[in-house]
């Protein structure tokens, strides 16, 4: 699992109105993910009709950290004023376990 240790789950709540702007922000950004060498994997998530979220793995504390200072974060944060009703909430979190195919 060494590739995967180290995680990343924001969870972004969109303005009224914002909810497919923020859906269409969240697809774009996955070529932005696959350029990444040490993001091991990458999720968008809607988790409600507003809420949407972000969980990414990496093997080590500094490709999560290349991750955060990446392109993405951003791009994401240049629009949070527009897209987002409150700051995304992102934390940093560890897997304890996990499958890949």
């Amino acid at each position: 699992m060494s590739d995967s240790e180290y995680a990343l789950l924001a969870r972004l709540e969109a303005k009224d109105g914002k909810e497919s702007e923020v859906q269409e922000f969240l697809e774009s950004a996955l070529p932005m993910a696959e350029d990444e060498p040490d993001t091991t994997t990458w999720f968008a998530l809607r988790m409600g009709e507003s809420t949407f979220g972000i969980f990414d793995t990496f093997p080590d504390e500094d490709g999560r950290q290349a991750h955060l200072d990446g392109e993405i974060a951003a791009a994401l944060m240049e629009r949070a004023d527009d897209l987002l009703a409150e700051e995304p909430q992102i934390e940093e979190v560890d897997v304890l376990a996990a499958k890949h195919a």
